[in-house]
């Protein structure tokens, strides 16, 4: 991890302060603990966009997904050998301060009653997807900002995401457990925003991914490894109901294996290079559990999972040998982990994928999971085409937004 001036190391010193303190006062003034056993809690709420589910299943939810959010993610940006562990520091210096402030910026949107915030399993589980999805958009800009500079970039990125969220979620109804559009798609373009924003003439030499070195590979395999033991969970985590979860949980491992052979499939033929590389395998794992975000729950079939499992583990050969360099000559964007290829690729087609799902939803399908999934669709008040069309509106939402904010944040 690279040395920092005095200044710089006061700056960091100063806002951490800053941030903790303002963070602390807001707690003691909003929040209080929720009485998530009481069965009408979140119906009480307006802007609830989560039914409240048995205390018993939220807790190995909150454990899994923050594991996955923990480790998963941030072993992942380890890659860099140039950075190695202390990459790793600055994700958990994101992860800490991003908890804090997702739970009350969406405690004010989605847990919010008589001027409280009630926190609860699965306030924690919503904040930690809001950290994920930050921790992808740093993926983009790692190694080319400071730890300063990421503090602030994650004080926007949660106020941002929470907003699409409750766009998406709450205003428009659209369905997006895994978060296809609400984790993978924002967090890769709003990071891809603030690298281009940030764009230095002197660094249009790009470089390649995988830097040389074997510590590379090492924090790879341990990151891949989570990411197959942790990501079905994180996959089914705010599924609408128990009855749900098995199929989250098959169509994400599915897709995980098909994605892997898929890319293992394109990288010996346009790599010179006959040596299987670990960060192959977690770019796959990633891209396959991005496709697997929005549909998850629905009715893809074991088959169809097996397909766009495949699909998606194509993205990332392909994306990182004639994308990559078209985004960084061209629209002078530096994308330094490649999450456009792995995250942002994979989570439109996931988006697309769930739209088409939907609009294929029938009760005699679904059974009584339509009413869970599509409560309007079962009540007759909307078609199935009608949900497709608003899944579908969800994805230029979420990518304005993302765009529009990265370019602030910049």
């Amino acid at each position: 991890m690279p040395e920092y001036t005095t200044a710089s190391r006061f700056q960091l010193s100063g806002l951490c302060f800053l941030l903790q303190i303002i963070t602390i006062i807001l707690f003691a003034v909003f929040v209080r603990y929720g009485p998530e056993s009481s069965p009408g809690f979140c119906s009480q709420q307006l802007n609830c966009s989560w039914r409240n589910q048995d205390t018993s299943f939220q807790h190995p939810r909150f454990r899994d997904v923050h594991l996955q959010a923990l480790l998963g993610f941030g072993l992942l940006v380890a890659f860099l050998s140039r950075y190695g562990p202390g990459s790793v520091a600055i994700s958990i210096l994101i992860m800490a301060f991003a908890i804090q402030w997702a739970v009350l910026i969406q405690g004010f949107l989605h847990f919010f009653l008589n001027g409280k915030i009630y926190v609860g399993a699965q306030s924690i589980v919503s904040a930690d997807f809001c950290t994920a999805a930050i921790l992808i958009s740093t993926g983009a800009v790692l190694g080319r900002v400071n730890p300063v500079q990421m503090l602030l970039l994650t004080l926007m990125g949660v106020i941002l995401f929470t907003l699409n969220e409750y766009i998406l979620l709450s205003l428009m109804g659209v369905r997006d457990s895994g978060g296809s559009l609400t984790v993978h798609t924002f967090g890769a373009y709003f990071g891809l925003m603030v690298s281009r924003i940030l764009h230095q003439p002197h660094m249009d030499k790009c470089k390649k991914q995988q830097d040389t070195g074997n510590q590379p590979d090492v924090f790879a395999v341990v990151g891949t490894i989570y990411l197959w033991i942790f990501w079905p969970s994180f996959t089914s985590a705010t599924a609408v109901h128990e009855n749900a979860e098995p199929w989250a949980v098959l169509n994400t491992y599915f897709s995980l294996a098909a994605s892997t052979l898929a890319t293992l499939v394109l990288s010996p033929v346009l790599h010179e290079e006959g040596t299987l590389r670990m960060v192959q395998i977690q770019d796959a794992t990633l891209a396959g559990a991005a496709m697997m975000g929005m549909a998850g729950e629905m009715l893809v079939t074991p088959f169809g999972a097996l397909v766009a499992g495949f699909l998606a583990g194509l993205i990332p050969p392909l994306g990182f040998r004639f994308l990559m360099p078209v985004l960084c000559s061209r629209l002078k964007t530096q994308d330094t982990c490649g999450v456009h290829n792995v995250h942002g690729l994979p989570g439109i087609l996931g988006a697309l994928l769930g739209t088409l799902l939907t609009a294929l939803a029938t009760a005699d399908a679904y059974g009584g999971r339509l009413e869970f999934l599509f409560p309007l669709v079962a009540q007759g008040s909307w078609t199935a085409t009608d949900q497709a069309l608003c899944q579908l509106c969800a994805l230029p939402i979420t990518l304005l937004l993302a765009m529009l904010g990265g370019s602030l944040t910049g």
